[in-house]
């Protein structure tokens, strides 16, 4: 983490650097004049989305990976393909490739993962597999 860090506060002056050298030996050379607030200013920017990346990158790097099917039975997604009955679903962020028992799912639907064939996962539609449940005690 601490290399990642120091990596990205390097990388982050070299690039602000370089925006001044460009800025002060490039493009007055083609006649391109840029005011030094307005230079400032986009430092400023472009340090604003650095910073922002980075914490971006940083928990993209850091989410726990899902070990396939088995790990998300009984999680709950939503359908992102309509399931008719094959279709695709989102869980945890992640999309799979999912069949309905309950016939056709529209785009939205909440479901909940029941089982896996293969990495293909079966959902069922939320409420119903809530009722059926709450039904059985």
């Amino acid at each position: 983490m601490k290399l990642r860090l120091i990596w990205a506060i390097v990388s982050i002056i070299l690039e602000e650097m370089l925006i001044v050298l460009i800025a002060l030996f490039v493009l007055p050379g083609w006649n391109i004049n840029i005011p030094v607030l307005l230079i400032i200013a986009i430092m400023i920017a472009w340090l604003a989305m650095s910073v922002f990346l980075y914490v971006a990158g940083f928990r993209a790097l850091d989410r726990k990976l899902i070990d396939g099917p088995e790990a998300i039975l009984g999680k709950k997604g939503k359908v992102i393909k309509e399931l008719d009955p094959r279709g695709l679903v989102k869980i945890n962020g992640e999309l799979w490739s999912a069949e309905s028992k309950d016939g056709n799912l529209d785009v939205g639907e909440e479901v909940i993962v029941t089982s896996h064939e293969g990495i293909k996962l079966v959902v069922k539609r939320l409420n119903t597999y809530i009722s059926v449940d709450s039904g059985r005690s």
